[in-house]
C-alpha cells in the first residue's frame, strides 16, 4: 500500500507521526510513505524512522525544494502555504513506476485498516481517476458570509485531505495541462485560492465531472466549523478517518469532540516503539543498519546475544546496544552562527528534571542541542511546558531532540551523543542539566575563542569550566567570581564534589583558580572528570556507559589518549543545583551486581584504550 503525504516544517514533522502511529495501528498489510518533504522535514523523518526500525515499511524522500517553481506562481492565502498546493503536482514527484497511491494531509487521524480504504481502487474504473470524499460544509455553496465568492465545485466539492489517485491514468490523462489550464482560468476573476490545491482540485473536477468516484463520507469525517460531518455517521465503528482540517485542530466545536480528542490523544500518547512488530503472514523486513555506529551496535549485539546467558552483566550489557527511537528537532530551530567562534550548550535530562531547562535558559543565551530522555506520553508535557516559560517560548536557538524510553538504564553517554549529533557551531559546551552556568558566559567564551584563536590551536584542547556545588535549595546565584569566592569563604558554596569524591575535579586546581586572571594548564589524573569546551568534532562518548557511573571519566581518559591539553578558564564557572537521587545512582548505591558490571566495563574500556593509544598510563 502507497502512501504519499507532503510533510513541510517542524510542526508538520511532528504531527505527521501521530498520524502514522494512527495508521501503523490498525495496518495489516506492508507499506510504502513516499514523503514529500522540505530539508528540516527529511532531515527529521529520515532519523526518526530509521531509528523507528519499522518492520515491513519502506520509506522515499522527494525535495519539495526543487520542483517548487512548478507551483509557486498560484497566489494562495490557505495556512498551508505552498505545501497545500504540493499535491497538484505529484505525477512529477513521484516516480512513474508507482500506478496508484492513497495521498493523506498531516492532521488526519486513522480509525480504521487502511487496507479498507485501499480496497476502493477496484471502483476507479474507466474514466474515474481520483476517489475522494464530499466536502461537509457549505462552504463551495457561497452561502456561509455575504459576498463569499468560492472556486467553482460540483455541488458541495470534495475535500482533498483523503485522496485516492490512479497516477497511471492521471498521467494518461495529461493532468498538469488540465490543472494549469483551470488555474489561469480561474485567476482571472477569483486572483487566489483559498483552500488551496483543494480550490483548483474542485474547479477541475467541476469541468471534468467524471473523473471522481465519491468515497464514504466515513473515510474523511472533516471537523471544521459549520460542518455536516455528524451526518457520516451513528455509531463509533462507522468512524474510519477523523480529519482535524480547522486551523483551530482539536479546539474546533463539534457535538463529539471528546470523543474524537480522546482518539487523537491515544495516538499522541501512544509507545511508538510497540508498532514494531512482524506481520503475520509478511515475509521477515531484512533490516540492514547503514551508519557506522549502527552497524557496530549489531555486531556487539551478535557477540553479547552467544555470550553466556547466566551471565550477570548480559542484561547490563543488552541495555548499551539498544536502538532507541529519535526525533530530533521537536520544535522550530532557526540559528545559523555568524561566525568561528560560536559555542553550544551541549546536555541531556528525563522527564523530572525538565523544570531545570527553565533556569538553563536564563543563565545561557546562546544556542543548545538537549538530548531529553522521555515517554510518548510526555512530549505533549513538554511542549505546553516549554510554550509557557518566558525563558523559552521565544526561544528558536534550542534544539530539543526527543530520544524514547526503551529499557531500565539511562543512556547517558548515548543521549550526549544525540545532542553532539545536531551541533551547527563550532564549538561545544558540555554541561550536565543540574548545572548553571555563571551569567554572561556565553558572551565570555565567544570572546575567549576570538581572542585566544591567535595564540592557541584548540583542536586539541579542553577548555575546563571549574564547577561549584550548593547544599541549598534556593541560592542567590553569584554575579561575578569575586561574588562566588565570598561565598566559598563563608562556606556557602563548595567546590563540586568535594566531600564525596575528590579526585574527580581537584586536578582543577581551586586555589590557583581563585586568583587566576588567565588560562594555566593542569595535567590530567585517573577519574578526573571536568565539565569542558572543546571543537565540535571531539571523540564520541563510549555508550557501554549507561546509567550511573564512569560516563564522564571514560570521556576525559579518552581525550587525555588523543593528546588534548587541559586548560583552565579563569572568568567562568558553574554551580551545581541540589535534587533528588536518579533511579541510576540509586541502583550503583544499593546493587552489588550493578557496580561489578560497571567496573568490568570499565576495565574492557581501558584495555582497548591501552591498546589503541599504547603510550598512555590509565
Amino acid at each position: 500500500i502507497h502512501v504519499a503525504i507532503v510533510v513541510g516544517g517542524y510542526d508538520a514533522s511532528r504531527d505527521v507521526i501521530t498520524l502514522i502511529k494512527s495508521v501503523l495501528f490498525y495496518r495489516n498489510h506492508p507499506l510504502h510513505f513516499h514523503f514529500i518533504a522540505d530539508p528540516s522535514a527529511q532531515n527529521i523523518l529520515s532519523k526518526h524512522f530509521f531509528t523507528w526500525q519499522l518492520h515491513h515499511v519502506d520509506i522515499s524522500f522527494y525535495n519539495l525544494q526543487s520542483i517548487k517553481k512548478e507551483i509557486a506562481w498560484i497566489p494562495n492565502r490557505h495556512y498551508s502555504g505552498i505545501y497545500g498546493l504540493m499535491k497538484l503536482i505529484l505525477i512529477t514527484i513521484l516516480p512513474n513506476s508507482l500506478k496508484r497511491v492513497i495521498v493523506l494531509d498531516t492532521d488526519l487521524t486513522f480509525n480504521a485498516d487502511i487496507a479498507d480504504l485501499w480496497y476502493y481502487f477496484r471502483y476507479l474504473t474507466k474514466d474515474k481517476i481520483l476517489g475522494l470524499v464530499e466536502n461537509q460544509s457549505d462552504w463551495y455553496l457561497g452561502k456561509l458570509w455575504k459576498n463569499h465568492t468560492p472556486w467553482p465545485a460540483l455541488g458541495r466539492g470534495f475535500n482533498t485531505g483523503v485522496m485516492l489517485i490512479n497516477l497511471s491514468k492521471l498521467r494518461q490523462n495529461n493532468w498538469n495541462y488540465i490543472w494549469k489550464e483551470v488555474t489561469e482560468k480561474q485567476l482571472k476573476t477569483l486572483t487566489y485560492t483559498t483552500l488551496a490545491d483543494q480550490d483548483i482540485i474542485n474547479a477541475v473536477i467541476k469541468s471534468y465531472p467524471k473523473l471522481v468516484y465519491r468515497l464514504p463520507c466515513s473515510w474523511n469525517i472533516q471537523l471544521s466549523d459549520n460542518t455536516r460531518s455528524q451526518t457520516c455517521y451513528k455509531k463509533s465503528s462507522e468512524i474510519k478517518i477523523i480529519h482535524w482540517n480547522s486551523p483551530k485542530k482539536i479546539n474546533v466545536r463539534n457535538k463529539h469532540i471528546q470523543y474524537f480528542r480522546n482518539i487523537y490523544q491515544t495516538f499522541i500518547e501512544l509507545d511508538g516503539n510497540l508498532l514494531r512488530r512482524e506481520l503475520i503472514g509478511c515475509e521477515k523486513s531484512n533490516l540492514k543498519p547503514t551508519s557506522v555506529r549502527t552497524r557496530n551496535m549489531h555486531v556487539q549485539l551478535k557477540i553479547v546475544s552467544n555470550d553466556n546467558l547466566c551471565d550477570p552483566c548480559y542484561q547490563f550489557r543488552v541495555e548499551a546496544y539498544i536502538s532507541h527511537r529519535i526525533h530530533p528537532y521537536l520544535l522550530d530551530y532557526k540559528y545559523q552562527p555568524n561566525d568561528n567562534y560560536d559555542v553550544t550548550l551541549v546536555t541531556h535530562l528525563s522527564i523530572d528534571r525538565l523544570q531545570m531547562l527553565d533556569g538553563l535558559a536564563k543563565h545561557w543565551t546562546g544556542p543548545m542541542s538537549i538530548a531529553l530522555y522521555v515517554t510518548d506520553r510526555d512530549v505533549p508535557s513538554i511542549r505546553s511546558f516549554i510554550q509557557h516559560s518566558n525563558n523559552l517560548s521565544n526561544r528558536k536557538n534550542i534544539g530539543y531532540h526527543i530520544v524514547y524510553i526503551q529499557g531500565d538504564c539511562y543512556p547517558v553517554n548515548k543521549l550526549r551523543n544525540i545532542a553532539l549529533d545536531y551541533i551547527t557551531t563550532d564549538y561545544v559546551f558540555l554541561l550536565d542539566i543540574d548545572f548553571l552556568p555563571s551569567h554572561n558566559s556565553y558572551q565570555y567564551l565567544r570572546y575567549y575563542f576570538d581572542f585566544l584563536s591567535l595564540q592557541h590551536n584548540f583542536n586539541k584542547a579542553a577548555l575546563i569550566v571549574p564547577a561549584f556545588e550548593t547544599q541549598r535549595y534556593r541560592v542567590n546565584f553569584p554575579e561575578s567570581k569575586e561574588r562566588l569566592i565570598a561565598l566559598l569563604n563563608k562556606q556557602e558554596l563548595f567546590t563540586f564534589r568535594y566531600h564525596l569524591y575528590t579526585k574527580a575535579h581537584s586536578p582543577t586546581n581551586y586555589t590557583k583558580w581563585q586568583t587566576a586572571n588567565e588560562t594555566y594548564q593542569v595535567q590530567w589524573q585517573e577519574n578526573f572528570e571536568p565539565y569542558i569546551v572543546v571543537t565540535k568534532n571531539v571523540a564520541r562518548y563510549d555508550e557501554r556507559f549507561i546509567g550511573f557511573g564512569w560516563n564522564k571519566v571514560s570521556h576525559i581518559m579518552e581525550l587525555h589518549a588523543r593528546g588534548y591539553r587541559f586548560l583552565v578558564l579563569p572568568n567562568v564557572f558553574i554551580i551545581h543545583m541540589p535534587h533528588s537521587p536518579s533511579r541510576d545512582i540509586t541502583k550503583f548505591r544499593s546493587s552489588k551486581v550493578y557496580r561489578s558490571c560497571l567496573k568490568r566495563i570499565k576495565e574492557e574500556f581501558k584495555s582497548e584504550l591501552l591498546k589503541n593509544f599504547p603510550h598512555i598510563k590509565t
